[in-house]
Parts: C-alpha cells; structure tokens; sequence
C-alpha cells in the first residue's frame, strides 16, 4: 500500500476536475461545448440530491456486510427513462426490494442493507459509438441523460438540456422514496401491502404471504410482551440508498460538494456509485475522479479484468485501505465464474485489501434470442449465484451481497423461472430501454433461492 506520505500529496492535488487530465472513454460528445459548459456550471448551483452523513451511514453498513454481520441487495432498473416516470413506478421497484429484503432478512437472520439502482441510472455505456439500422447509421443511445432512445437524428443527438432532466427527476425520485420509508409505507406493519396484486395467487406470491403472516404473529408478539411499541423506529422505517453507475464525469463533478463538517468531498448524484467494466482502468479519468470522493465505489469485474490493474485501481481509490469503501460486484457469467473468481479474490487477498464482494449475475449471462430480443436465462443466473456464494465458502471469504436488475412489474424480458418464460414469451411485456430485467416473480423466486445460498455458505440447513 502508498505510505502516509504518498497519501496526503494525493490527496491535496485532488480537485473535482482533475480527472479532465487523465484519458476518459464512454463520454458524450456535445456538439455545442459552450451550451455543455453552461448546464454544468447550472448544476453546480443546485442542492445536493444526498448528504454526507447519509454517505458516512451506508460506509459503516458496508462495512457491516464486509464482515459478514449484514447482507447487500442492491437492484432496479438497467436505465432509468424519463417516459416510464410515475409515482407508480417508483413505489413498484420499492415495493419488490422491501420483499425482497423482507424474505431475505427473515429466512437468513441477517440484516439487510437496501440499495436501489435510482434516481440517477440514466446513462449507459455503449460497446459502440454508432447503431446501424437497415441503411442508417446514427449515435448509439446512451441512456436518457445524453440522448433518446428512439432512432432519428433528432433524438439521437446528444444535449446537454438532459442531464438537467436527469437531475431534476433524481431529485424528485428521492423525495417520494423518502415518504415511502419514513412516512409508514415500510412500515413492518403494512407488509402484505407490499405484494403485487398481480402476483398473489403465484406460487412465490402466496410463498411471501406466508412470510408475511409469520412477521406479523412476530409483531404482534412483541407488542402483546411489551418487547417493542408499534411506534418503535425500526418497525416503522427503513434505511434506503440510491446508487448508479458514475458514468458521466460531467454530471458527477457538477453535483460534487464539500462536506462543511468534515472538509472532505462527496459525490452529492448518490449514496453509491460504481465504475463500470468498461471504464476500469487504474489510469483513467474515472478512476481518478472518484479517487477524492468519499462516496462507497463500486467497480465491476468482468471476464477481462486484470488483476494487477484491479489492485491499483483498489489502492487508488482507498489509499487507507478503509473498510466500506470499495465493492467488488463480479459479472462473469455461469461458465466462467468457478474459473476467474478464484484468482481476483486470490489477487486481492494476497494485496490485504479490504473490500465487500457482491455478485451481479445478470451482465455475464445476456443472450440473444432467435427473435432478436437480448434476455437472460434465470437458471444461469442462479448458476452463477450459486457458484459465487461456493467459491467464497472455498476461498475463506464472505459473500456480501448481489447486484441484480429487476422491475415490479410483470414483465416478459428473461426466460425461465417458475412461469416458465420461453423465448416466443418474450414480446409479451419487453418493455426495458437497454437490459432485460427480471420481473415481479422472478425476483421473489431469487430472495427465496437467496436465503438457501446464504444459510449454506454459513452451514446452516435449510
């Protein structure tokens, strides 16, 4: 690791815009820089959409996960648009990660710690720069701040007005999300209205319930004893974060801000950011930004990750080695995970790294299918799952959480399952604008499959 010296120079040549001097990749190209400039010197001028002593909280919770004494499950949306923008829609992708964490928390003993990719996921790197259709060549969609995904040169015309949108929406995403797990919504004692009308006589749907009537014999309990009041705190709210991939700089470093209590810099977009596979390296503008927040960073691990690079890009961006800064998420898929996660958590052990694992079993697994649609088959996600709780078991490590893309609603956009999806399903309800994501069913199929892994990576029987 850098000695003390070496960490206090880093630190003071840190600014909010020192990454502009390092080689950046998956950036817009505005085709008006002074218009670009403007909305950027805009957004500097707006609040802050998160607040330091939230980000320090979900440090310590990380933290907390590290060591095994907690459980991530971070999901939501591949990208956010701003078409599909409704209190609804919000209150669905709450709802199915409060059942989620509700299944997990009661089958495993853990507590859990809920991230929700929202209120910021609206850009989206592209393998591309351009999309050909038929004859026609324009730039690639890269998510609802930088374009639109509907195909003429109009709307495929990168500007810079949207990423004021994006902020705009975030913001009041936020505010909803903090009425719903303050305001009573998550409340212990609302815990059947959380599940989907559509989703009640299913067979993981009435599986839930059933969960849901155990809590509230516990609830009831515990008043009837005196043990807790209705009133008590942690009955009747819950800790929400919001995180998404930290993919335009611009944005970022707008919205960055100095904690007045403590000197230091916050990344203000979100409680978590993450870097993405494409943008990784140790060198790079991305890495270099967010080496001075003090937000908790993510950095996805694919099949091509170096793990020479992934050591320094880990000392870069925590020089301390502090626990509940860094989040390693593998997305490797289920044929090459029992080959490649051995030797990334070798390589990071070997460095003294401290670092909470998560698994993303969706990006590794994305196929085709004969009718176009890119999807997901729900048993390779559970392979990979399955083999990434058993490599950590093996390797002495803990397995602190999962990284999933998921929706409330009922949708037909990855095959398999207890329904069932085939790939003629899929034109059904394929309504994502970029991933396929698992629907309502799927993902409490998931939380129940998820409490088997974590009762087995520990020894317990299920």
């Amino acid at each position: 690791m850098p000695d003390s010296d070496q960490k206090v120079s880093s630190s003071k040549s840190w600014n909010p815009d020192s990454w502009q001097k390092f080689p950046s990749a998956q950036q817009p190209l505005w085709p008006d820089a002074d218009a670009a400039e403007a909305v950027k010197a805009e957004l500097a001028t707006y609040p802050p959409l998160v607040f330091a002593g939230e980000v320090r909280q979900l440090r310590q919770r990380l933290t907390e996960a590290a060591k095994g004494e907690a459980f991530i499950l971070q999901g939501g949306d591949c990208a956010e648009t701003f078409v599909d923008f409704s209190a609804d829609a919000i209150r669905d992708k709450l709802k199915i990660l409060l059942q989620m964490s509700l299944i997990l928390s009661y089958g495993s003993g853990k507590k859990v710690i809920k991230i929700g990719r929202i209120a910021g996921q609206f850009g989206k790197p592209r393998t591309r720069q351009q999309e050909l259709r038929d004859t026609s060549t324009l730039p690639a969609y890269r998510g609802d701040a930088v374009n639109d995904i509907r195909f003429s040169a109009k709307h495929r015309t990168p500007d810079p007005q949207r990423l004021i949108r994006a902020y705009n929406q975030s913001a009041a995403t936020l505010n909803l999300l903090r009425a719903y797990t303050t305001g009573g919504f998550a409340d212990l004692h609302q815990v059947h209205q959380w599940n989907q009308e559509f989703i009640t006589t299913s067979q993981f749907g009435k599986r839930y319930e059933d969960v849901a009537r155990r809590i509230d014999k516990l609830v009831n309990f515990s008043k009837a004893w005196g043990i807790s009041s209705p009133d008590e705190p942690a009955l009747r709210h819950t800790e929400f974060y919001t995180s998404h991939e930290g993919l335009l700089l611009e944005y970022e470093q707008a919205l960055t801000r100095q904690d007045s209590m403590t000197g230091e810099w916050v990344d203000c977009s979100a409680h978590m950011l993450w870097i993405g596979d494409r943008t990784r390296g140790a060198g790079n503008a991305h890495a270099e930004f967010f080496s001075g927040v003090q937000n908790p960073i993510g950095i996805k691990l694919g099949p091509g990750t170096d793990t020479e690079d992934l050591v320094k890009l880990a000392e870069k961006l925590n020089p301390e080695n502090e626990w509940g800064k860094i989040v390693l998420i593998s997305r490797l898929g289920f044929g090459r995970i029992e080959k490649k996660l051995p030797e990334i958590i070798q390589a990071v052990e070997s460095a003294g790294l401290r670092a909470v694992w998560l698994s993303d079993p969706m990006h590794g697994n994305t196929f085709v299918s004969p009718s176009g649609y890119k999807t997901r088959a729900f048993d390779k996600i559970l392979g990979e799952l399955a083999a990434f709780f058993s490599i950590h078991k093996a390797e002495g490590t803990i397995p602190g959480g999962v990284h999933f893309e998921l929706t409330g609603e009922n949708v037909t956009e990855c095959v398999g399952g207890a329904q069932q999806i085939s790939t003629t399903d899929l034109d059904n309800r394929y309504e994502t604008a970029c991933d396929p994501r698992l629907n309502c069913e799927q993902s409490l199929e998931l939380a129940f499959r998820l409490t088997e892994y974590c009762n087995q990576s520990r020894g317990f029987s299920v």
